[in-house]
């Protein structure tokens, strides 16, 4: 019979590492959901920004693309 996995000495089920589990996901998501706001850009006026962010895009594209062919 297997011995639980013991943490500050008290025993720990299944129920408490699917918990611990559950939490741990929650975290991360929301850390990537923050991380996610703050990587994308606001949209202040519709034309300039989108022509900017494609601006931005392209030219992040070249930098890439000219990078890899060397």
């Amino acid at each position: 019979m297997e011995t639980p996995v013991q943490l500050n000495s008290q025993p720990l089920s299944k129920n408490s590492n699917r918990e611990d589990f559950s939490e741990y996901v929650a975290h991360l998501q929301l850390h990537m959901t923050l991380q996610a706001r703050n990587l994308v850009p606001t949209l202040t006026s519709p034309e300039d920004s989108r022509e900017e962010m494609l601006q931005q895009t392209q030219a992040t594209f070249e930098k890439h693309v000219s990078r890899q062919s060397v």
